[in-house]
């Protein structure tokens, strides 16, 4: 049964929080490749205004757009620029568009990694035991410069600096130097101020809200 764009967006949102659940009880996202790869296929069928393949397992493809193009999704939770996907070779034919995901656990949101036809990506792919590689390493995108972008708040506590970026990114500086991953820079100084760190349902905060907590704080001294 075909699925509308309110099942669609609601699936999603339970989707995420079930995840985010997992999570905080402390299982690898790793291990739960089946719940991402879902939240992947439910996000790909909503911003294409599609439906999900009709079978399970669906030979070749998972989504079908309201254009008609046959898409193959790939979702990952592994963050920076390691690891790989795979595609069947002999199924490749059956697919129009590829689209690769990650589920950014540190934000709980979602990133395109790849969205494009497969002519334009079988340059990017290796070949090994009857499948195409995509290596993540090869989807790295052009950025614009975080120095490009326009500071919406900033707050200082002794040597460190927490900015809010226009895009809604948190950056943390000690000493100058930009710290990465932002989390635990985060965590350790909002431990130092005496920030509660954990939300009302007693999760943690990710690293916007965690920033956000941080700023408001320092600004209302």
């Amino acid at each position: 049964m075909a699925l509308t764009q309110m099942q669609l967006i609601q699936s999603l949102g339970e989707s995420m929080a079930w995840f985010e659940r997992e999570l905080n009880w402390g299982v690898p996202p790793t291990e739960l490749r089946h719940l991402c790869g879902r939240i992947g296929e439910l996000y790909t069928a909503l911003i294409t205004n599609g439906q999900m393949a009709t079978q399970v397992n669906q030979h070749g493809y998972d989504v079908v757009s309201s254009e008609g193009e046959r898409i193959s999704v790939k979702t990952t939770a592994m963050m920076g620029a390691s690891g790989h996907v795979s595609f069947n070779a002999n199924s490749l034919s059956l697919v129009d568009r590829i689209v690769v995901l990650r589920v950014n656990t540190e934000e709980m949101q979602i990133e395109t990694l790849l969205n494009a036809p497969v002519a334009e990506v079988a340059e990017l792919f290796s070949e090994a035991n009857g499948k195409y590689i995509l290596s993540f390493s090869k989807l790295v995108k052009f950025h614009r410069p975080k120095s490009e972008l326009k500071c919406l708040r900033q707050v200082s506590f002794e040597d460190y600096t927490v900015r809010e970026i226009e895009n809604g990114s948190i950056e943390v500086e000690r000493s100058g130097e930009l710290l990465s991953p932002t989390v635990p820079a985060l965590r350790s100084l909002a431990k130092e101020l005496g920030i509660q760190m954990l939300n009302g349902n007693g999760n943690p905060y990710n690293t916007r809200q965690l920033g956000d907590q941080i700023i408001k704080f320092l600004g209302a001294i």
